[in-house]
């Protein structure tokens, strides 16, 4: 009796640094993944052709065309439009901004561990596969999805929800702010913190959540709002938390040096 071989999830990985390269590869072989590896991303947009990857990681720091130009490159084409890109980058909030924007669909910090890097991108590879369960990201204890800001940040764990059309409750307690965003099929309907609600209350949590050294977060799945105060997308509250955070940020740093 022969057994059959599940065929290996593929990967292409797009970066110059040829030690990160290796560390990532490795990790996301640890992860069952096959790996294609380029260093040029001229070079990887024509073996799409032939060799159709499930997701896509390229840095943003290449000096030809990195993740931020390969985006729009991607989704005018109907036969790449689909395939998941990764953004790897220096960790700042301006590329995270950027990388959303210009259509990337997830942006790591290329700081981080790969092994964590790796379990990532086999998570979001899963989530759309199976549709997202919560306890991939978990200990086996836990029934709930929850966890550590310090672990996974927050605008990663929104647009996780919004890609995964998860409907439920997140409740966030970090740096002071007691916060919760409902979702109803991946969409936001509706967020309170302190005396905000909707839109404002969305880029306030963001915000003041964003860097956090600490701070939790809960999902309660299935949990409904009564009525809807959110009206615009998840990645638009996101970028402009990350705009006002970059402001903060400046303001700060202009009245330290006076």
């Amino acid at each position: 009796m022969t057994t059959a071989t599940a065929t290996p999830v593929r990967v292409m990985l797009i970066d110059s640094n040829v030690l990160f390269s290796r560390r990532l590869t490795d990790a996301l072989r640890r992860e069952g993944l096959e790996v294609v590896h380029a260093s040029q991303s001229a070079y990887a947009l024509t073996m799409l052709e032939w060799n159709t990857p499930a997701a896509i990681l390229c840095a943003t720091n290449l000096r030809e065309m990195g993740a931020l130009e390969i985006a729009p490159l991607l989704r005018a084409d109907p036969k790449t439009e689909k395939i998941p890109l990764i953004a790897i980058s220096s960790g700042d909030s301006t590329t995270l901004m950027e990388a959303f924007r210009a259509g990337c669909d997830e942006c790591v910090d290329r700081r981080r561990p790969p092994e964590e890097i790796a379990a990532h991108v086999r998570n979001l590879l899963r989530s759309r596969q199976e549709g997202f369960q919560p306890t991939q990201m978990l200990a086996g204890s836990e029934t709930s999805l929850s966890g550590n800001i310090e672990h996974h940040d927050l605008p990663g764990v929104l647009q996780m929800l919004a890609q995964a059309r998860q409907t439920g409750a997140l409740h966030i307690n970090a740096a002071g702010v007691d916060g919760i965003v409902f979702f109803d099929a991946g969409e936001i309907t509706h967020a309170e913190c302190d005396s905000l609600f909707g839109d404002e209350a969305v880029i306030r949590i963001l915000r003041v959540c964003h860097g956090a050294p600490s701070g939790v977060y809960k999902f309660a799945y299935g949990s409904a709002a009564l009525h809807r105060t959110v009206l615009r997308s998840a990645t638009d509250l996101l970028l402009d938390a990350m705009r006002e955070f970059d402001e903060a940020e400046r303001d700060k740093t202009g009245q330290e040096t006076v």
